[in-house]
């Protein structure tokens, strides 16, 4: 059974956001959110723990450099960029730690959304089924947690990912898996 891919327009998350100001969010400790991450085929599903270790948010000129490799539609400089960008947290999910290289966030009103994106996949999410795609160019993944006001909430969760922008301006994800990894109960840890 050949899998779909899942595509998703995510409007200007990544690049609509350059013309606005970033929330204030120069914290020394740092964020950690807990969620649980949980997915549905037809037929299994399955769930995990994840955390997610926010050291510290990307610099606008961090931002910049990222923002004009994903525009450029070259997944192999998107991945370089990244790759070049310090560690500034992890994604844990089961035994597995992945770096995360960019983490913004923007005010959505009494809350914020805050998008998170690797340099390498999480995992290949139904890889081992018979007639699975090559893995190839979904080389990155990526997390949007949307909070409330009070740090909870809930995202979804891309773990192998390619990045994209289309005529309008938007990114376009292109997950390895046409299920959507969804983040439910998402807490802040104090």
């Amino acid at each position: 059974m050949m899998m779909k891919m899942h595509t998703r327009r995510l409007g200007g998350l990544l690049f609509g956001l350059a013309l606005l100001p970033s929330v204030a969010l120069a914290l020394a400790a740092g964020e950690t959110f807990k969620a649980t991450a949980s997915v549905k085929s037809p037929t299994a599903a399955a769930s995990a723990p994840v955390t997610i270790k926010i050291d510290r948010f990307v610099t606008d000129a961090e931002r910049d450099t990222i923002v004009t490799a994903v525009r450029a539609n070259d997944q192999a400089a998107t991945r370089k960029a990244l790759e070049a960008a310090p560690d500034i947290g992890y994604i844990d999910v089961g035994a597995r730690r992945t770096p995360i290289k960019y983490a913004y966030a923007r005010s959505t009103g009494a809350g914020r959304m805050i998008t998170v994106v690797t340099a390498k996949p999480v995992l290949y999410l139904g890889s081992g089924v018979p007639g699975a795609k090559a893995k190839g160019e979904y080389e990155l993944a990526l997390v949007l947690l949307i909070l409330d006001g009070q740090n909870a909430g809930d995202g979804e969760f891309s773990p192998a990912v390619t990045l994209k922008v289309d005529d309008q301006g938007a990114v376009v994800t292109t997950d390895y898996s046409h299920e959507v990894v969804r983040l439910t109960g998402i807490s802040k840890v104090q």
